[in-house]
């Protein structure tokens, strides 16, 4: 007994002396940049960077150098493109989170800017440019916050005109090269992932549906082609996956439904999600990538010249280009002469930044350099894909991070102090050594639970999006705090195909908390998961999902943590902006026909079943999941004095995204994990 406590005591000893670990607002001020575009000389590139804590525009020459700041806004700018011939840049921004975008002309020096909107209370949804620079096509709920109408403005004179009104949420996807015929993609009221695309003609005003079909199908990643008589676009269309397919407008500007079923044609058919997509200023050549289990494959397609379709043309020549590392690339870009693509790549180790790929030389170049803090790169974890088996023997998969030997050395330090408050042990050698020696009477119990890993669930929003391998800094702070990290792909979350998509439809709501549940299985029986220091969060959706995880299985988590979560199904439907709430309900169920199903699972039905410690995060300016959602549940746990603590910000919107908030925020979550993780 004396060997093995002095032992115990040298091995915390020695961990406390060398493990070292980096603070959270390091991690919190590691920066990224991404949306590049390129000027039309090809000699800059504007882009957006955080390194003020919020997302500007700054320029930088574009074969690297040091980068310029351009705007100094305390508000994120949501979008930048550069405007053919020299004519200055576009860029939009909200206020305080409320995502009622209005947009903005900067002169090509960057010196002056000009508001091109300036209604606070309307949203616009910018579309694209036209191929001489004169003009922008977007949406707007201008006429009615209900519905987005499709409108052109002239840029020098700011002239507004309303080309398409329609009581229904549109999109602009595409616009041909003579600016007379716009792609109008149309969201469903069917189905949840669904919509429909449309081709608006500028001279005839008139309208015509392309995409006529009868199960939820999605549509997007709109191109022209050098014809103008061809697009390329993705599609699920009869399929489990969203591939590249080509449709062509040849004989009839307006294609007949027969038509129609005879000119949608697979380009690329793979048992992946197609992910980006852009297509040269001269059209030589189509970039896109595909999506395979989360990592992105990037690949150039070359387009024949005279409108030939790409299917039809044998000799097209296809290239894939390396990436940096395992990744995601995104944002992609080419310059006006098709000689260079710029894109944005972020990995589990690599913070988000703009990389180019020269056409000629098939050179990959890194162009900005984001600060990672002083962290090292190689203390970053990547995670290991798992595939688990659920309720009904659906598999679910997952990205499971592991802290290193280190974190996790650390960690148990960390855990070993805290149990051992109420256990003293010493050892100072004397004549009656038996009794320097206290110790619980089952130190292999003990030495078990120090070695089992103390993890963090996590679920994405959505429910329509997918977890995938990009940088996250609050994860690798963690990670380093000796936490492991899983981070699911329940059912309901897309890249796994159209079927699995749907799982959790309407009735199905609760199928995949359950999801969430068998998770915590594999934690304990594959993952070395300590079953009592497990917790959980997400946001948005995720937000939700964690509370019906502590609702449904109260005695499966330590702690959770909800940002801008919905909790009260009813309420949120009818307060969320209106534009949203049809879309929402087809996916979550109808106000006026499932009210009874909605009630019975929303999580502020069963709050009375709540044991878990939990963190509530909202922004006061949400328009998405308005902030009476997380005061709701606060209030009802408050009423019976349950574990709550709460977080919301004047300033913010859905989610919290100003470096000033994330630094006050993210130190009081840690603490709050480290409380009740022990």
């Amino acid at each position: 007994m004396k060997k093995f406590a002095f032992l115990l005591v040298l091995f915390v000893f020695c961990l406390s002396v060398s493990a070292q670990n980096y603070s959270i607002e390091r991690y919190l001020n590691i920066r990224s940049a991404g949306s590049p575009t390129f000027s039309p000389d090809g000699k800059r590139i504007a882009f957006l960077t955080n390194i003020t804590g919020t997302n500007q525009i700054w320029f930088i020459e574009a074969n690297g150098g040091y980068p310029e700041q351009i705007t100094a806004y305390d508000d994120n700018i949501s979008f930048v493109e550069w405007l053919p011939d020299n004519k200055g840049l576009i860029f939009g921004k909200a206020i305080g989170g409320n995502e009622n975008t209005q947009f903005f002309h900067l002169s090509n020096d960057g010196a002056e800017i000009k508001q091109l909107t300036n209604d606070e209370k309307t949203r616009h949804n910018f579309g694209a440019i036209s191929k001489d620079g004169n003009s922008i096509f977007y949406t707007s709920n201008k006429r009615d916050k209900n519905w987005f109408d499709v409108y052109k403005m002239e840029i020098s004179s700011g002239k507004e005109e309303m080309l398409l009104q329609n009581d229904s949420s549109n999109s602009v996807a595409a616009v041909s090269d003579d600016g007379t015929r716009i792609v109008v993609s149309r969201s469903s009221v069917r189905f949840s992932l669904d919509n429909d695309l449309y081709i608006f003609d500028d001279k005839t005003k008139q309208t015509r549906h392309l995409t006529p079909h009868d199960e939820a199908t999605q549509y997007g990643d709109v191109h022209f082609l050098p014809d103008n008589k061809t697009l390329v676009f993705g599609t699920n269309d009869k399929r489990e996956f969203y591939n590249l397919a080509e449709m062509s407008l040849k004989g009839s500007t307006y294609p007949t439904v027969t038509e129609i079923a005879d000119k949608i044609r697979v380009i690329d058919k793979t048992d992946w999600d197609l992910d980006a997509s852009t297509v040269s200023p001269h059209s030589d050549f189509f970039a896109y990538t595909t999506n395979r289990e989360g990592f992105s494959e990037l690949f150039l397609r070359s387009i024949e010249t005279g409108g030939k379709p790409l299917i039809s043309n044998v000799e097209t020549k296809i290239e894939q280009i390396t990436l940096p590392a395992k990744g995601i690339a995104s944002s992609l870009e080419f310059s006006d002469d098709g000689t260079k693509l710029a894109f944005t790549f972020s990995g589990a180790k690599y913070n988000t930044d703009i990389w180019i790929y020269d056409l000629q030389t098939k050179k990959l170049t890194q162009i900005t350099k984001s600060s990672r803090s002083g962290i090292p790169q190689d203390s970053f974890v990547e995670p290991e894909l798992i595939k688990y088996k659920s309720f009904d023997g659906k598999e679910v998969s997952a990205w499971f991070y592991k802290p290193t030997q280190k974190a996790v050395s650390e960690s148990r330090v960390r855990y070993w102090k805290s149990i051992s408050q109420n256990i003293s042990i010493s050892y100072t050698p004397s004549a009656n050594t038996e009794k320097d020696i206290q110790i619980l009477d089952r130190p292999d119990e003990i030495i078990s639970t120090i070695q089992q890993l103390p993890v963090i669930v996590s679920v994405h929003g959505g429910p329509e999006g997918q977890e995938r391998p990009g940088f996250n800094p609050l994860y690798q702070y963690y990670l380093s705090r000796g936490y492991a990290i899983l981070a699911t792909n329940v059912r309901g979350s897309t890249g796994y195909g159209k079927t699995f998509a749907h799982l959790d439809d309407v009735e199905k709501r609760e199928d995949s908390v359950k999801d969430l549940a068998s998770a915590v299985e594999w934690l304990k029986t594959s993952g070395g998961a300590d079953s009592k220091r497990i917790a959980v969060m997400g946001g948005s959706y995720g937000g939700y999902m964690t509370m019906a995880a502590v609702t449904l299985y109260p005695d499966l988590f330590a702690a959770a943590v909800n940002t801008v979560g919905i909790v009260n199904w009813e309420s949120f439907l009818k307060n969320t902006s209106g534009y949203r709430r049809r879309q929402r309900e087809v996916e979550y169920g109808m106000l006026d026909k499932d009210i009874d199903f909605l009630r019975r699972i929303s999580p502020i039905a069963k709050v009375d079943k709540i044991k878990t410690p939990l963190f509530v995060i909202h922004g006061k300016n949400d328009p998405r999941v308005p902030y009476t959602e997380a005061e709701q549940v606060v209030k009802a746990l408050k009423d019976r004095n349950a574990i709550v603590e709460y977080k919301l910000y004047d300033d913010e919107g859905h989610g919290i995204s100003k470096l000033k908030n994330r630094l006050d925020l993210y130190p009081r979550v840690a603490d709050f994990l480290d409380k009740y993780m022990k």
